[in-house]
This record gives structure tokens, C-alpha cells and sequence, in this order.
């Protein structure tokens, strides 16, 4: 079902969208890129982005039994400050692979939330949810820039292969 190879291309081709979506969110006005969207439940697209590594960063930790503390989006403002926040995140990511085994994948794993509460996963099922939802807010972001007039270029999969 899922393979480390696999798991892999999923999360670079992820980072990659990720990156065209930065790439894109450089071009607009900074006072854009942190604007709340009227009548919208999403917070500010840089907000979004922030998210979008924090959970990343606590699912990596999590998996791995070690306390992750979320970055706080007024700490990164800018686009900039965000692709910073990406290649740390993402350099751990890639790191923990690297030591994943294929067993390891599919084992279910006993995962300790700070808040006592205890679950079981498989890190497949966890680097699932993470890439999964990093296109869940892709999208919204890519919508709210839409909705600011600053529509974006083709972000999904289908510009890597």
C-alpha cells in the first residue's frame, strides 16, 4: 500500500507545489499576503502557510517522541520568512525518512500528545494526513488569492511528471 519511495516522491512533489504556491504568494503586496479575506473563515493566507509547516513540524515530532512547540505566523511575515520555515521543517522531514524503515512505515506506532492523550498510527497514515492537509490549506490559500484578484498559476501534481 505505501512504499518509502513512494512516500517520498508524494512529499517532494508536495514541497514543490508548496514552493509554486510561495513562488506565487512573492508577487502579490505584502499588506495582501497577510489580509483577512471578508466574509472568509480562513485565516490570512500567511497564517495559512505558518500552519501548514506547524503541522508538519508536530506530526514529524510526534512521530519521532519529541516536544514541538508551534511558530507563531507573526514570527514569519513575510513570504521569505516562510520558505525559511519550510526548508527547516521540511530538512527535518527528510531527515526522519531517511531513517524509516519500510516495516517501520506500516508499523502502528504509539504516539504521546502533550495533553496526556495517547494514539495509535502508523507514520504512513501520519505523513498521509500531513501531505493531505498541506493541499487542504494549498487550496484555500489559493482561493483566497483569488478572491484578493490575484488569482494563481496551476499549483497541483500534475506540473511534476
Amino acid at each position: 500500500m505505501f512504499t518509502l519511495p513512494g512516500v517520498r516522491k508524494f512529499y517532494d512533489w508536495t514541497h514543490a507545489s508548496l514552493t509554486l504556491l510561495l513562488n506565487h504568494l512573492s508577487t502579490i503586496p505584502a499588506t495582501e499576503y497577510a489580509k483577512e479575506v471578508p466574509a472568509s473563515a480562513f485565516p490570512p493566507s500567511h497564517a495559512q502557510v505558518i500552519h501548514i509547516f506547524n503541522c508538519e513540524g508536530f506530526w514529524i515530532h510526534t512521530l519521532q517522541a519529541i516536544p514541538f512547540e508551534d511558530q507563531d505566523p507573526a514570527n514569519w511575515p513575510t513570504v521569505s520568512d516562510a520558505r525559511l520555515l519550510q526548508r527547516e521543517v521540511s530538512m527535518r522531514t527528510l531527515n526522519y525518512l531517511s531513517r524509516l524503515s519500510e516495516q517501520n512505515l506500516i508499523a502502528p506506532t504509539e504516539l504521546h500528545f502533550s495533553d496526556g492523550d495517547v494514539a495509535v498510527r502508523t507514520p504512513a497514515l501520519i505523513l498521509h494526513h500531513i501531505l493531505t492537509q498541506a493541499f487542504h490549506h494549498k487550496g484555500q490559500i489559493v482561493s483566497m488569492c483569488r478572491i484578493l484578484g490575484y488569482p494563481a498559476p496551476d499549483t497541483d501534481l500534475n506540473q511534476f511528471e
